[in-house]
């Protein structure tokens, strides 16, 4: 069928709409109102504009902000320290994965001394809210192997596990990752049959032309059909000299492969109106509710320098100790951006911030403080008979104290973005959409006196009989809705 839809809104926010089974409005790209958009049955969302033909009234596409649950783990152990970064969040089964870098260092006055080498790590959870440090026995650590390392050496300083989700894998190679660092070489490929026994696919690197010394990750994009990398690059590229010179803005660089060794169409990630800035983190990946839609959420550095605002954030004494090392040390902020892209090299990136630094406290608003673990998680409501929602994993105490830890965020199922209006009204007009099937899902949410009215019209803009505005029922409530 061939159609649009107009829907009035009315002190409601749509989060998400679909045909046959919860779709959304959403996109960042060209429009045309001649050629219809072909959506089948799929799940769409507003994360970008693409499936938005018009806004008008006080209708707006508004970001939304997970909301902070619990701490979930603390970095106590020796090995883990207080440099554990580089997160990875995986379901597999009826159980969750974390893996994690183990580091740790000393702040002394003018310099930062890591102790020993970085390692990689696995905890592991059955409700991704309660988390457990299992003994392996794998690797050798102070003279005991009662730990949970599973990796040393080559790509620990930022080794970040996928699940290969390729129908033509072979067992043996069922888990994968993309990992190392400028002075090793660049990034080497792994392969694992469990998870937790690793082993390089080859010797030499994989990717060398980039700065790599954040989260850098491959994955199979089931939509394209090949497997995708994302990593830390420059704007204005790299040297050689001290294994790198940063030139430029921190950047983020993508390639594709068909066998997770041999990358080619690398470019730069671009953005629809959104101002350059330096971007540390992509963790990008296929939403797994929508897997034409790749969903990331960089993380945003900002070079502040000393100011009455600096100062006044918490813990100074510590804060000069380590700008006395280099001022970045002290004075850096970051927070996480999310973005969308629909061919995984444009996308639509939403310049507030998706999780910011929150109220202050000792172990915040700092640098690489509120670093968001790559993949999110669908996990149970706290409350009962409510849907399931997603997960998202930050840092704090990076860089702080004996050691790090990881809180939980959460936020509604497909609920980034809605399309929103107050009490004087709002109307959202989608693209010509061409789609399958005999249902219109909604996300919705409504307060006791909002309410939703969905129009649906033929491909000029003419309502369809029996299906008009003032023939449609008034929606209300705080779900999903099916018409």
């Amino acid at each position: 069928m061939t159609t649009n839809r107009r829907t009035f809104l009315n002190q409601v926010p749509l989060i998400t709409a679909a045909a046959m089974q919860p779709v959304a409005l959403a996109g960042a790209g060209p429009k045309s109102t001649d050629e219809p958009v072909p959506i089948g049955s799929r799940r769409e969302l507003f994360l970008d504009d693409f499936m938005v033909g018009q806004l008008s009234g006080e209708a707006r596409l508004r970001l939304h902000h997970p909301a902070f649950r619990e701490v979930v783990i603390e970095h106590d152990a020796p090995w883990e320290g207080n440099s554990s970064g580089s997160h990875t969040v995986l379901r597999d089964g009826d159980g969750y994965r974390m893996y994690y870098r183990g580091w740790n260092f000393k702040t002394l006055p003018g310099k930062l001394v890591f102790d020993g080498k970085p390692v990689t790590c696995l905890a592991q959870s059955r409700d991704g809210i309660h988390w457990v440090k299992p003994d392996l026995g794998i690797v050798e650590y102070e003279g005991s192997k009662q730990n949970n390392i599973i990796l040393d050496g080559i790509g620990t300083h930022n080794f970040m596990p996928v699940i290969d989700e390729n129908p033509a894998c072979p067992r043996e190679e069922r888990y994968k990752a993309l990992a190392g660092i400028k002075r090793e070489g660049g990034l080497f490929a792994y392969k694992s049959p469990d998870g937790i026994h690793w082993s390089l696919m080859q010797e030499k690197p994989v990717i060398t032309n980039g700065a790599f010394d954040s989260a850098n990750l491959g994955f199979w994009d089931p939509t394209s059909g090949r497997y995708r990398a994302y990593w830390r690059t420059f704007t204005g590229g790299v040297t050689e000299k001290d294994n790198w010179k940063p030139a430029g803005f921190r950047a983020i660089r993508t390639a594709t492969s068909g066998n997770f060794l041999d990358w080619d169409n690398h470019a730069d990630l671009t953005y629809f109106d959104s101002p350059e800035e330096h971007l540390y983190i992509n963790n990008v990946a296929p939403y797994h509710r929508a897997p034409h839609i790749l969903v990331g959420t960089p993380q945003r550095y900002i070079e502040r320098g000393w100011s009455a605002s600096m100062r006044a954030l918490p813990d100074l004494e510590q804060r000069e100790l380590r700008a006395s090392s280099h001022l970045r040390y002290g004075t850096a902020l970051t927070e996480t951006l999310i973005m969308a892209s629909r061919d995984g090299v444009k996308f639509k990136r939403w310049n507030e911030g998706f999780i910011r630094p929150g109220i202050q406290r000792d172990d915040s608003w700092y640098y690489a403080h509120q670093t968001v673990a790559w993949m999110m998680l669908e996990t149970k409501a706290a409350r009962t008979g409510a849907p399931n929602e997603l997960s998202f994993y930050a840092s704090s105490g990076y860089w702080h104290g004996k050691g790090g830890k990881m809180s939980r965020y959460t936020l509604r199922l497909d609920g980034f973005v809605s399309a929103s209006a107050p009490m004087r009204g709002g109307e959202l007009l989608t693209r010509v959409l061409k789609f399958e099937g005999s249902k219109l899902r909604l996300n919705f949410a409504t307060s006791a006196a909002g309410a939703l009215k969905v129009e649906i019209q033929d491909a000029r803009g003419r309502p369809i009989p029996g299906y008009s505005l003032p023939e449609a029922d008034e929606t209300f409530g705080n779900g999903r809705s099916v018409r």
